[in-house]
Formats: C-alpha cells, structure tokens, sequence
C-alpha cells in the first residue's frame, strides 16, 4: 500500500527565464517557508538554503558570483512546513550533503544546531528521510543516511553543532593565536571531548569568505567571533597552517575528511616529518600524545634523523614536539597524557616544558561526545581500571551497554549482531597475541577456548575494510576513531591478583615488541597497557562489550561492570533427553526479523529447543530468535521466543509474527517480522471490517516505523499472522 507524500520536490531550471516556471509553485508564490537545493552536476557544486521569499532569494543568487554557476533549482516543500522545520532540514540537509560528497557545498554555515520543535520526532525525521530518498532518486545524493551517519567525514564535519565547550574553546584559540605573547597553546582533553572537530572547525572557519560565512548557530557568540575573525584574517591575509596527525591510519581519514570540505585540502594535513619541508604561520597537533621521540622507531628511525638534520636538532635528545615548536609561528597541541600508550611517544615532560613556558597557555575540554554514557562512564573506567571503586560500585546507564561476558563466543555473536542493527561494531584486544597471520594468512592469531580469530589484514582505516566485522582491531589501527560498539578482549598480559587487590602486568605475554622494549620500570609498562585499554575502551558510542581472558580479572570486573545474560535458550540438562512435543519444540530457521521484513529461511525441524516447566509445549507451539531492536522493550535483540502457531481470536494489543508474500516485488519470497498488532474497524452494511492494521514497534528508539497495511482483500492475501507472541525463553 503507497502512502501519501509528506513532502514535495520539484526540480526546475536556474537562470533568470527559469524563474516563470516556479512561479506556477504555490509554495513558492505564497510566500510559504520551503527548502531548496541549487547545484550543478557537471561541476559538482551545490548550495542549500531555506527560505519564505523565493522569487526574491533565487533572484539574489542568480547575482551571485558563484551561485549563479549553479544550473538547477529543487524546491522542497510541504503543507507540514514551518520556520522551525525549514530550518533544521536546511541544517540536516547541509551537514548529510557534506559527507555524502556527491557536491562540494558552497554554505558557509558552522556549527550547524539540531533544533527542537513540536512533532520533530514524530513527524518531520519521517518528512527528512523522504526528502533524502527523493534528492537520492533525482541525484542530488548518492548514500544511504545510515551509511553517513557511520561515515567518518560525517563525524568530522565542521557542519555539525559545536557544545558550549567547544564554542568557548573556538574563542580561546582564537584569541591565543591573535596574542603576540603567546607561542604555543595546549588544549587538554581527554577521549571523545571533540578535540578533531575543533581542529577541522577551527580550519574551515579560517578558510571561509567573511561575507559566505553563516555563523547564526553561534547567537551571543557570533559578534565576538566576527569580530576576532576579523582581526585574525587582518593579521594573516594567507595564512600558512597545517594540521599534523601522528598516526597514519587517522591522518588518512582526516585527509579524505578535508577533501569533501570547501576551502579545504588534504595537502594540509601533514604527517610530522613533512614538518621538515617547510615552517607554518598556524599549526594544530591532533593526537599530539603520540608524537614520538627516539626510541623503538623500528623502521622510522632513518626518516627521524633525516628529519632532525634538516631542523638543525639532536636527534638523541629532542623529539618530534621539537619538530613543531621549531618550525610554526604559532602551535596548538591536542593533548591527552592518558592515551599515551608506547614507549616511543613523547615525554610527558616536553608538553610540560611547553605549558610551563611563560609564552604558552593550557586548556581544558571536559565535555564528552562520544560515548552515551557521559562523564559518569569515563570517570567510572578510570576507577575502575585504577581498583579505586567501592566492593558494590557498580555501572548503571539507560543510555550506554556496558556489558561483562563470561562467554567470548557470546560476546563475539553479539558485536556481529550490532554490527547488523548499528554498523560500526568491532572487536578490539590487547596485544597479547603474536601477529602469525601477516606471515601466514591462513593462520589464526587469537584462541580462546573454541573461538578463533585473525588480527586486522589492513593497517589504514581498518575500521571501515570489508572484512573488519571478522577480524580484532589493536590500539594502532583504532585510536582517534569513533565505532557505535566495541568489543573488548583483556588478554593474558593483563591479571587480576584478589590478594594484593590489584591489577598486574605479565610482560612475557605482552606482544608489541616495540610497545615494550626498553622498558624496566614495571610500573611503566602497566601505565601504558592500562591507557591502551582506557583508550579503546573508549571507542564506542552507544556501548562497550567485555571479556577477560584472566578468570581472576574476570570475577572482578563482574564485580563492577553488569553482566551479559544470554538470551540463548536453557538447554536440557544431560540427564533430560529432549522429547519432542513434551518438553521440546522445534526451533523454525526463519530468523523472524524485529525491524522489518526479512527473507524467509528453508523452515525445517532441525533443531529443537528445551521448553522450562511452566512453559506452554504442545504441536501449535514453536520457537524462533527475534534478530532487531524494534521490539526492544519486550523481546531484547537475538532472544528466542515461543508462539503460538494459527491462533484465533482477537489479535488486537498482541504481539504477532507476521508473514508478508511480497514486501518489496512478487518474486521477493516470504518475509517475517514481529510486531504489536492494532486494528482499526469501521461500521458497514456488511458488519465490521477492517479499515486499517498498524504493526507497531515497540522500542526504546523512537524512529522505529509502524507499518500500516490496508485492510483490503489484496493486503489479506499479502500479509498473514502466523503466529502469536507468548513469552521470551530465558
């Protein structure tokens, strides 16, 4: 059944003879508050804007030097629209625009708000993925929004809203590098506080035209910023400004994250040996914690030297933070002492040097971005891993799974499930197993118990390969990236000893040759392993999964952290044999799927599953998993369930697993989903009918969608209740 459009867009020519064609616009003519897209295919420019006034807006673009390049217009409209609306798809639409990369954006908008306003949730995401689907259709976008929003151009556009941190952050840069008495300026910040959007913002903002530049978003702020803007470009007309990046994976993200940004290039981000080709007015250190001095470089050692050569230095006593002091104007370093995690990093004592420097200043990020769970969740780890927490202090979040397995073949399912709903999940270890597959590609790397598995095969932008989902990440190939769940294995070099009430390191079991050489300080080498895992364990936004390989860190991180309940079913004990139909029921291999419909499996009594006492058991009941969070609030993801099959009566307020023949096309074969059923019946000569079925999600997400079937014969033949919802097996 198609439903109604809830939104228009309409594409016209753009030019001055084009305008009498979008007068026949209602929208347009009425002064009625739309949103449109200018672009131009062959050069792959595009404007977005919003508006009340069309004709005179349009008019004004037509005039502009560059907008007027453009060749067509989309008109995006609805009888739904409002000011408040308009404006949060035209700020939705520049910050999905800009990381889907089909346009260069010419916007000057930063810091781009998510605004609040009546029905945004429910009603205008529905309006904004059905513009998104259209401006796909028509070619104005090419990716799927949830393929952008795991993106990491999208997680690093200057697009998106700064917090009231970061905006007082953006003022104090500002104001540093227009203060002739300071040389260097130390951002501190630890995981997550935005220190990478900051850096990028900080350079489109700079690289922006004063008169392109929106700053609408910045309210009370946006006159000082002018303000200071101004002074800075007085300052420096062209300025020479360079972003360093330590580590290379991360370097290559951000290089294809300046690609897609407007004014800016990949030139400008720079490893730190290019340093040694020329000296910045401007250069920002990302990651500046792992910039790295003269000890266990392995093969890095040849370009260090060269590098200290050039720069006149002592290569046995300086460091790479040497390197930036000597050859910008102005630095400012990005820094977080904690995720410093190898012996060849830097010394703790050159970024002391700096912040003691009467030419230098130190400031503080706090806020925390990416993981859902705040700063509780970061101080909570921090104690945690330092054995400072109470014997019941114990994590609680509704916003953030924080989970413990005693089970890694649960957690490894359950990181691939994730993966399936949200993208981005990933299984990430200590390095407490040698790299055997990069000589031996058929080798596994990592054995415990029955699972087996291969470090990553890549070493840049692992997290987005293909193959990821299948292989574990280290500390080199996730640092710096944002992932929505990460699994994390503690491996053999890190135990729990409950006598001594604390955590130690076995050094022999510890792998990364170069993490660990030259180290004798035992207490040392604990330091670094403790900030690897504190790092990756903040990698995940929407939760973090564990396991120990240690039973003795096992018991105690269980102490702390809630523990994984599987929603495998109970099996018979060895001494119960399994009898069909008694206390057994077959398990269909339908993989009914909670959040749409999915394709029916071969249906075979394969296997069948353990009933608990108490449970209904008969030839009308069977058993199924529930893969999807669209039901979350009742049926977790992944949970096995009975349903009665062929069940009569009313169905209205019951939970259903529904069998639909053709979602998509005739030829798509069966497809299931669960859902809560809900029929609306209207009065007719021939008795009570149908007039509509809603199958309603049940979950914590609020864009889970209802899916409303007609209540005609064709919709009867279509869809098909096979079974009704009785309860989870525990």
């Amino acid at each position: 059944m198609s439903q109604p459009d809830l939104v228009e867009v309409n594409r016209y020519g753009f030019s001055a003879d084009d305008l009498a064609a979008i007068q026949a616009n209602a929208y347009a003519v009425d002064h009625w508050p739309l949103v449109y897209v200018l672009s131009d295919g062959a050069a792959c420019n595009a404007y977005v804007g919003e508006t009340t006034d069309t004709l005179t807006r349009l008019n004004t673009h037509l005039k502009h030097p560059c907008k007027k390049q453009l060749t067509t217009v989309h008109l995006i409209s609805s009888e739904r629209f409002n000011k408040s609306a308009t404006l949060d798809i035209e700020s939705s639409l520049i910050k999905y625009m800009a990381a889907d990369g089909r346009f260069r954006l010419l916007n000057g908008n930063l810091g781009l708000v998510d605004h609040n306003y009546f029905q945004k949730n429910e009603l205008y995401s529905a309006i904004f993925r059905e513009t998104w689907d259209k401006l796909r259709r028509q070619g104005i976008a090419s990716h799927s929004l949830e393929a952008i929003d795991n993106s990491d151009v999208f997680k690093y556009s200057p697009y998106k809203s700064l917090s009231f941190d970061q905006r007082r952050g953006l003022l104090g840069i500002m104001q540093a590098l227009l203060d002739t008495g300071l040389k260097n300026l130390v951002v501190e910040g630890g995981a997550g506080t935005g220190k990478s959007v900051l850096a990028i913002f900080l350079f489109k903002l700079i690289h922006t035209d004063n008169t392109e530049l929106d700053l609408r978003e910045f309210s009370e702020e946006e006159a000082e910023l002018r303000e200071l803007l101004a002074r800075f470009k007085k300052l420096y007309a062209q300025p020479r400004m360079a972003l360093v990046v330590p580590m290379k994976s991360f370097r290559e993200t951000l290089k294809k994250a300046f690609r897609n940004i407007v004014g800016l290039h990949q030139d400008m981000v720079i490893s730190p040996s290019e340093l040694a080709r020329q000296s910045y007015d401007i250069v920002l250190v990302d990651e500046s914690h792992r910039l790295r001095k003269r000890v266990n470089l392995g093969s890095y050692y040849g370009a260090f030297d060269k590098a200290c050569a050039a720069l006149g230095l002592d290569k046995s006593t300086c460091s790479e933070v040497d390197w930036v002091t000597r050859q910008s104007g102005k630095a400012v370093f990005f820094y977080d002492a904690d995720q410093s995690v190898k012996p060849s990093d830097a010394n703790a004592g050159d970024f002391q040097t700096i912040k003691s420097s009467p030419d230098s200043k130190v400031m503080r990020l706090v806020s925390q971005f990416r993981v859902q769970g705040g700063r509780h969740y970061v101080e909570f780890l921090d104690d945690l891993l330092s054995v400072r927490l109470p014997d019941n202090g114990k994590f609680h979040s509704k916003k953030y799974e924080f989970l413990m397995f005693d089970d890694i073949s649960d957690m490894v399912r359950e990181i691939g499930r994730r993966n399936q709903t949200h993208g981005l999940a990933r299984l990430i270890a200590g390095y407490a197993w040698p790299w055997k597959s990069k000589k031996d590609p058929g080798a596994y790397d990592i054995e415990i118990k029955d699972i087996r598995l291969r470090w990553n095969r890549v070493n840049i932008d692992w997290i987005n390969s293909p193959n990821a989902v299948n292989e574990v990440g280290c500390i080199h190939t996730t640092q710096g990236y944002d992932l929505n769940y990460t699994g994390v294995i503690f491996g053999h070099e890190i135990r729990y000893d409950a006598k001594l009430d604390r955590i130690i390191i076995d050094k022999a079991s510890y792998h990364d040759r170069n993490g660990k050489q030259t180290i004798n300080d035992p207490d040392e080498l604990k330091r670094y392993i403790l900030n690897i895992y504190k790092t990756i364990m903040l990698r995940g936004i929407k939760g973090t999964f564990v396991y120990a390989c240690d039973e003795g860190l096992r018991s105690y991180l269980k102490r702390h952290i809630p523990v994984y309940k599987s929603n495998v079913v109970a099996l018979a004990r060895p001494s119960e044999k399994l009898e069909p139909y008694v206390n057994a029921v077959p398990l269909y291999d339908l993989q009914a799927a909670a959040g749409g419909f999915s394709e029916l499996q071969h249906v075979e009594h394969e296997h069948w599953v353990f009933v608990p006492p108490g449970m209904a058991v008969g030839r009308n009941i069977f058993a199924c998993r529930v893969v999807g969070e669209s039901m979350n609030e009742i049926i977790p993801n992944g949970a096995i369930c009975l349903f009665r099959m062929n069940p009569g009566g009313s169905r209205n307020g019951k939970i259903v697993l529904v069998e639909c023949a053709d979602i998509q096309d005739g030829d798509s074969g069966s497809r299931y989903t669960v859902k809560e059923y809900q029929s609306i019946k209207i009065d007719t000569e021939d008795g009570w009918q149908h007039q509509k079925i809603l199958l309603k999600p049940r979950s914590h997400n609020p864009d889970m969608a209802t899916i409303e079937l007609c209540g005609d014969d064709d919709d009867e033949h279509r869809y098909r209740v096979v079974g009704e919802f009785l309860n989870v097996i525990e």
